[in-house]
């Protein structure tokens, strides 16, 4: 059941307010859309970073405004690469272009997201992919959609035939991090049938909970790229953990968002 939010000026529940953060989401992904087309050109790294820019504050004029209105007293994640806990109360966790290099490099893969955390928590997500028109979202407690269509997570029990998908969190991890990711890589290729990877996380996350591919690890990771994912799985049936099994949460070294039936066998190839 939706929590009632009391306070005067916002939508009354939950579910309204998912809604409307999703009328939001689309209009910001419409604007990424008319910019998106030819090959984004780059010679040096601050060029690469003003072209990133450019499409983030696109979105975020759009973002910003429309979110803080709905929850003028939540707070707001400024950095998307941010990761670990939250201080209490709500925040909003945006990503206003998740895959942001795809879409400089004319790539499909890319979308906007918007989170609502409530005391570290995630209560409502959407994510919208621009260039097909679909979104995501959930909502604690009422299930997964996709287009106001349920999803459900793969009934899948052996993960040698299974789709598995790993990500790479950013750019300039540490070497203790990519030995990590090749290793695990390398391991799911030995257990599992077919192994992508691939940026974003978020579009992995969302093919587990839409039961399109079994299951999705990556190593670190911020909370833009990994809350919206972490609610539409557990929303749509599946399992999170870290890599080793335990529990979660978004101070976690590593994210592991499976199906069911196959996840004790994804613990034990991403643990040797």
């Amino acid at each position: 059941m939706s929590t009632i939010l009391q306070t005067a000026g916002v939508p009354a529940t939950d579910a309204d307010l998912l809604a409307r953060t999703a009328i939001a989401v689309r209009a910001a992904g419409s604007a990424l859309r008319e910019r998106f087309g030819d090959v984004v050109r780059y010679r040096t790294r601050d060029e690469l970073m003003r072209a990133l820019a450019a499409n983030d504050d696109t979105a975020l004029a759009i973002l910003r405004p429309a979110l803080t209105e709905l929850r003028p007293q939540a707070g707001w994640v400024e950095d998307e690469l941010d990761g670990g806990a939250l201080p209490a109360g709500e925040w909003w966790v945006v990503d206003p272009a998740e895959g942001n290099v795809n879409h400089l490099h004319a790539l499909p893969d890319w979308a906007v997201t918007a989170t609502l955390v409530r005391d570290n928590q995630p209560v409502l997500t959407v994510v919208h992919l621009p260039l097909t028109g679909e979104t995501y979202t959930a909502l604690t407690g009422a299930g997964a959609h996709l287009d106001g269509r349920p999803l459900h997570v793969s009934a899948t029990a052996d993960l040698g035939l299974s789709i598995v998908a790993t990500s790479q969190a950013r750019p300039d991890e540490d070497e203790t991090v990519v030995r990590r990711v090749g290793s695990s890589i390398t391991a799911m290729l030995f257990d599992a049938l077919v192994v992508r990877t691939a940026v974003p996380a978020t579009l992995h996350l969302v093919n587990v909970a839409a039961g399109r591919i079994d299951a999705f690890w990556q190593f670190a990771g911020a909370r833009a790229d990994l809350l919206p994912g972490v609610l539409l799985v557990t929303e749509a049936g599946g399992q999170i953990s870290d890599t080793q099994g335990r529990p979660w949460t978004p101070q976690s070294e590593s994210l592991l968002a499976t199906a069911p039936g196959i996840h004790a066998h994804a613990v034990a190839t991403l643990s040797r």
